[in-house]
């Protein structure tokens, strides 16, 4: 199969255990663009977390696009405009934060520039500021401060609480949101039906290309529709146990550059 899309989420997959991008990896991308492919960074990241990256994979030259917040926003790297985007429902924000008054688990949104959270800080607040290098404002009054549009809204905390509340969340808001982890210690609360694998169909229709094009990489739950999705589904060697039993194809980890070895074998 001839593949012209390129689909790969960022961390645990194209960057290693260090959040680095190896050489291998960044080659094996610039030269799959050379040769006419396109890349689409696909992460639960904000664009702030996502830009430098596409940057540095000269993304903007070659018309690659960022799916961020799993797909709630995709942004052309060439124009840097926004194509597509979904709303996170804002009329369920103080409910979400009433279910989570008794736990010690971090609230956190984005706007353009900065990140948004509650003042419920605990060992995994800042992980993503520090991952995205991203300012990270909290406040007592959490609705109160979320005066504008978001895409998402992510929960920090640790791993066994997040998944009690995920019970409880899922419970809740079924047929109302899309809820999955991203990380251990990281939930994502999404619009319903907002995910990687449900807005590339929309993407891929404005570029009159096919999922059968399409080869994709990913780590975590959050990448489980897009693998199965894509034409070609790939879970990284350190991905998910349930992730590699929908891929079509297991790579090696991120640390032994399985993005780039895949790309190399089936790509290039």
């Amino acid at each position: 199969m001839d593949y012209k899309l390129i689909a790969v989420d960022i961390d645990g997959t194209l960057t290693n255990s260090r959040k680095e991008i190896t050489p291998r990896t960044r080659h094996a991308l610039l030269e799959a663009q050379a040769r006419g492919k396109r890349v689409i960074i696909a992460s639960g990241r904000q664009p702030r977390g996502v830009y430098p990256i596409a940057q540095d994979l000269m993304m903007e030259r070659y018309g690659g696009f960022m799916m961020c917040y799993n797909g709630g926003k995709i942004i052309s790297c060439e124009t840097d405009q926004t194509i597509l985007t979904r709303l996170f429902p804002r009329e369920y924000l103080s409910d979400i934060v009433g279910v989570l008054k008794d736990s010690n688990i971090t609230m956190m949104t984005f706007d353009d520039k900065k990140i948004i959270a509650d003042k419920k800080v605990n060992d995994y607040t800042m992980v993503e500021s520090e991952i995205c290098k991203t300012e990270m404002v909290t406040y007592d009054d959490f609705v109160a401060a979320v005066k504008f549009d978001f895409n998402k809204i992510l929960l920090a905390g640790e791993p066994l609480e997040l998944d009690h509340y995920q019970k409880i969340l899922r419970s809740r808001y079924d047929g109302l949101l899309d809820i999955c982890k991203s990380a251990p210690y990281f939930m994502e609360l999404m619009p319903l039906g907002i995910s990687k694998g449900s807005m590339l169909p929309l993407l891929l229709e404005k570029l009159n290309i096919s999922r059968e094009e399409l080869i994709a990489f990913g780590d975590n739950y959050n990448d489980m529709t897009m693998i199965g999705y894509a034409g070609m589904g790939v879970a990284m060697g350190n991905g998910e146990e349930e992730i590699k039993k929908i891929a079509n194809y297991v790579c090696e980890s991120n640390d032994e550059d399985g993005v780039a070895k895949t790309i190399e074998k089936y790509v290039l």
